[in-house]
């Protein structure tokens, strides 16, 4: 049996880049993947090859991750590309984003799980439109961790008072916003400089390369000191001469810490029980920790279906009025009055969309009411009314549990993305929908 949580040898960074168009954001993450080593052979010979077909001395770099661009030529979708690498020190998820003003639902797509962000600006632009916007919704998202990346210092001959007077701005644009951690690196992703490795052109910057502050940035937060949550995914009844009475509740435990013992919640019911026992990779434990997928043996025989929660800690209170901060991904509007599904966790339920409130703009982060509804890119405060009672945690809280997805019920298409509670100022007025008559949608 397992008594303590364990730690892997490498631990596992989320990261999302983002940047505006041409500030080198395609270059940046393929000098990454090259300088760390993370790149095939053939894939560095063919990129060598299109390159010298393009009387280029050295490789273009930007070829490497440069699949969305020809997309996007093509008339294709443009989608969040995932890249993986690893280090000795640590293995990377790399969410890169589009960066057009009109993909910014995918930057949102992509920092929705990430733990850090690479906001890029061009050394000679500083920071645009674009920038603050990337910055905003890394804020909007709770993203922890944002690296302000300033390339092309090498057409700004490397002076430090540029770089200086960028990262000033930006870090007090960011700490407007309640971004608590920024880090400033000058770089010049096409030269190399402090992106793996040190720079010999800017002895003035004390600070880590890219890579090395990817390397040693704190992850994750200790599961132990947040409230346990384990959205049912499977109930498991084997009914075997061996285990009869087996009945197991399968899942991945989206926050905290369960134990054999522990007191448990069961919501929306609101039942409660205790933890009999853990099953972990078909052997026994007791203890499981976020985000291991196990499951969930109880003392009592409980009426627990897909969709339920079970809660330890300090539960959420389930409810059918929901105020939230979403942002619109799908080029159909979302207007009130709209009936969707939400999922949560592993909930699907009917919902009606009763308010939009306001449209956040989000360049100057002033709410702009009166808005008909929200357009494709759009972020905005709603308010919700379910068929059924649903237990979130506010998303300033449990990104995992306060987060959800409003769904077209007619071709199952995704629309929104939401955040339960006030996400984007953390400020919790009297916003609770009225007991109003309920339409026949909930």
């Amino acid at each position: 049996m397992s008594t303590t949580i364990e730690t892997s040898a490498t631990s596992l960074l989320r990261f999302a880049t983002a940047g505006s168009v041409d500030d080198g954001k395609s270059t940046l993450v393929g000098r990454l993947l090259h300088d760390s080593k993370s790149v095939l052979a053939d894939q560095l010979e063919a990129v060598e090859r299109v390159s010298l077909g393009r009387g280029q001395e050295a490789p273009d770099l930007a070829l490497l991750t440069d699949g969305l661009r020809a997309e996007r030529e093509q008339g294709i979708t443009i989608d969040v590309a995932y890249r993986y690498f690893a280090t000795p020190r640590r293995r990377f998820i790399l969410a890169d984003t589009p960066g057009h003003v009109q993909y910014t639902r995918n930057m949102v797509t992509g920092a929705s799980t990430a733990e850090l962000a690479v906001v890029l600006v061009d050394a000679r632009n500083g920071v645009v439109e674009q920038t603050r916007r990337h910055a905003a919704v890394a804020a909007l998202l709770r993203v922890p961790h944002v690296v302000l990346a300033v390339n092309k210092m090498d057409l700004v001959d490397y002076a430090e008072p540029v770089f200086a007077a960028i990262a000033e701005e930006f870090s007090a644009y960011a700490a407007s916003l309640g971004v608590k951690d920024v880090l400033a690196v000058p770089i010049s992703a096409l030269a190399g400089d402090n992106v793996v490795e040190p720079s010999a052109h800017m002895d003035w910057y004390g600070g880590p390369t890219l890579l090395e502050h990817l390397e040693t940035v704190p992850v994750g937060s200790d599961p132990s000191r947040e409230p346990a949550r384990f959205p049912v995914q499977y109930v498991i009844r084997p009914q075997t001469e061996e285990h009869p009475d087996y009945r197991g509740y399968a899942g991945q435990l989206a926050s905290g810490v369960l134990r054999v013992g522990d007191a448990v919640t069961v919501l929306p019911s609101g039942l409660t029980t205790t933890v009999a026992g853990i099953d972990a990779l078909g052997r026994e434990s007791d203890i499981a920790w976020a985000p291991q997928s196990v499951t969930v043996r109880l003392a009592d025989d409980l009426d627990i279906s897909r969709g339920d929660l079970i809660a330890a800690g300090a539960a959420p209170v389930p409810t059918k009025d929901i105020v939230a901060t979403v942002s619109h991904l799908n080029e159909r509007p979302l207007r009130a009055g709209d009936k969707v599904l939400l999922k949560h966790t592993t909930r699907t339920v009917r919902a009606l969309v009763k308010e939009i409130s306001y449209r956040i703009d989000i360049d100057t982060l002033q709410r702009r009411s009166g808005a008909e509804g929200l357009n494709v890119n759009d972020i905005g405060h709603v308010k919700l009314r379910t068929a059924e009672p649903l237990a979130l945690d506010d998303y300033t809280d449990n990104r995992r549990t306060g987060s959800f997805l409003l769904i077209d019920p007619a071709d199952g298409t995704t629309l929104t993305a939401g955040m339960a509670g006030e996400a984007f100022e953390a400020v919790h007025g009297d916003d609770a929908p009225g007991a109003s008559e309920e339409e026949d949608w909930v």
